[in-house]
């Protein structure tokens, strides 16, 4: 699937000299970029042209795309805590059908995650990342408090902290499609933009 990758030319920032106007033209034509080598190993600096084609014939992951399998097992498994607090918590029944719907989509979408990277002969987990090293992900504190809420007191602030976990979840995405060469990886980007755009309108509609 094409990428124009705008988002990848973003490297030129990291290639580009101080003045910012004489970033050096490469042997194809047009400026060099930076692209994340395969796990383990370096960034590699290419050609526009190197890059456009690199990225039309190899979809070899590289360690954004293992990263962002990673962190979003992580960051949705979060969001699955928080759904299961819902049941019990809960007044509002629009809260109770969206939990169960993020649950529905990112419980299935873990698992693609795992069997992704075990496919890859990667592990499912690693790189020190923390949920409070991740966009988006409510604090300890934060899930004490909703934890101990009840009724309206509950819903108001689920839906406060889920939109802001989904907003992290979308920063992730359109990281990893800036970054990443994974044609499935960028796929499943492009589902979390797409559901998690829409399940932000529908949260802030409900608060």
């Amino acid at each position: 699937m094409p990428l124009a990758s705008a988002a990848l030319l973003l490297a030129l920032a990291l290639a580009g000299c101080d003045s910012g106007t004489d970033a050096k033209p490469s042997a194809g034509g047009g400026p060099s970029v930076i692209a994340p080598g395969r796990p383990g190993d370096a960034n590699r600096t290419l050609s526009a042209q190197e890059a456009a084609e690199q990225r039309a014939d190899d979809d070899t992951p590289n360690t954004a795309d293992v990263s962002y399998a990673r962190m979003m097992i992580q960051h949705h498994a979060q969001a699955l805590e928080m759904t299961e607090l819902v049941p019990d918590r809960a007044r509002s029944g629009d809260v109770k059908r969206l939990a169960l719907r993020i649950s529905a989509a990112q419980g299935p979408e873990i698992e693609a995650m795992k069997a992704w990277l075990t496919a890859h002969g990667q592990k499912t987990a690693g790189g020190g990342h923390e949920h409070t090293a991740m966009p988006g992900t409510a604090t300890a504190a934060q899930l004490t408090a909703l934890r101990a809420a009840r009724g309206k007191a509950f819903d108001a602030l689920f839906l406060t902290l889920m939109i802001t976990h989904h907003e992290g979840a979308l920063t992730m995405a359109a990281d990893v499609k800036a970054q990443g060469n994974n044609v499935l990886i960028e796929e499943m980007a492009d589902d979390v933009i797409a559901q998690q755009t829409s399940e932000i309108t529908r949260m802030r509609g409900m608060r």
